[in-house]
């Protein structure tokens, strides 16, 4: 069965989410083990890294909802697992940056932007709901890894045991 491609702007915007998560995740894992003098430096670049992967994912959204998907290459249960596992991919790459934005909020740290832009905060300092958002965020990076996990296995299953078309869909 030949693999269509998926349209270049969601290629694209797949590349540019994968490598900034790939960036976020270890960055926010790591300022537990930072010196103090640096600490709000790795906070401010997670931060503000995290805040683009939200917005591309809005836009990712919006580019998967008015683009044509190619069919799919597999039937039955593996199609719906697949599904399943990107659903929750999207899903899960919102709500964490938007829970890590509201956790920083709600402690009384505002996001200024890569220390340029002041963003505005839809709730401020809340420190009755700070742990909440911040536990939320937490759950959902390890979530997402494990959701990671499945992606890349199904990409290696595919490109390596099945031999066909899936990953070059998305190159």
């Amino acid at each position: 069965m030949e693999a269509s491609a998926y349209a270049p702007t969601l290629r694209l915007l797949h590349w540019l989410v994968a490598t900034l998560v790939l960036s976020v995740w270890p960055l926010g894992f790591m300022i537990k083990f930072v010196r103090d003098e640096v600490k709000l430096d790795f906070y401010m670049l997670h931060e503000s890294l995290g805040f683009i992967v939200l917005w591309l994912m809005l836009v990712r959204i919006g580019a998967r909802l008015t683009s044509c998907a190619p069919s799919a290459l597999t039937d039955g249960i593996e199609r719906h697992v697949a599904n399943v596992v990107h659903v929750l991919l999207y899903l899960f790459l919102i709500v964490m940056p938007l829970s890590g934005f509201l956790a920083t909020n709600a402690h009384g740290f505002p996001l200024h932007w890569f220390n340029l832009v002041p963003i505005w905060s839809p709730i401020g300092k809340a420190p009755e709901i700070a742990p909440v958002f911040s536990a939320i965020h937490e759950w959902s990076s390890w979530i997402l890894l494990g959701l990671f996990a499945l992606h890349i296995a199904g990409v290696i299953f595919h490109h390596v045991i099945r031999r066909d078309g899936t990953l070059y869909r998305i190159l």
